[in-house]
């Protein structure tokens, strides 16, 4: 059996490293690129806040409010959260970015981030988002770009 040179174990090990420092250094995601992601709803904050995704791949979110109160899963750009701010849908469900979740309920939603970039998860329900109730979601380049 041969066994691999120090150079290349070198190299890995370095590669590895510095990939786990800049996660550090950038605060690092609370959840790496997966297919499936729970997030909690509770204390009306979202659980986990930052998320990491990958371009192309269908990922399923479950929400789950934990809460005695309704709260809402909204996806998108600044755009798209401005138009929300101030919209008058006071339930959503037939888009996978727009998702209401009654209290005490889960919802599962499948999306697609089709381009790298990043997206925040705001619950717009009166004075949720001034609490805190924002979260983010990276969308890193597809496997093998």
């Amino acid at each position: 059996m041969r066994r691999p040179s120090l150079r290349l174990v070198g190299g890995v090990l370095l590669t590895l490293g510095a990939a786990g420092m800049a996660l550090a250094w950038a605060g690092g995601p609370d959840v790496l690129a997966r297919d499936r992601i729970e997030i909690e709803m509770r204390y009306s904050s979202f659980q986990p806040t930052d998320l990491v995704v990958r371009a192309g791949v269908p990922t399923t979110f479950v929400l789950i409010n934990d809460d005695p109160i309704d709260h809402e899963w909204m996806v998108g750009d600044a755009a798209f959260h401005e138009r929300h701010r101030t919209g008058t849908e006071p339930v959503h469900g037939t888009r996978p970015t727009e998702v209401s979740v009654p209290a005490g309920t889960a919802r599962t939603t499948t999306v697609t981030f089709e381009q790298p970039g990043e997206y925040l998860y705001i619950c717009h329900l009166p004075g949720h988002e001034a609490y805190g109730m924002v979260g983010r979601i990276r969308v890193v380049g597809r496997i093998g770009s």
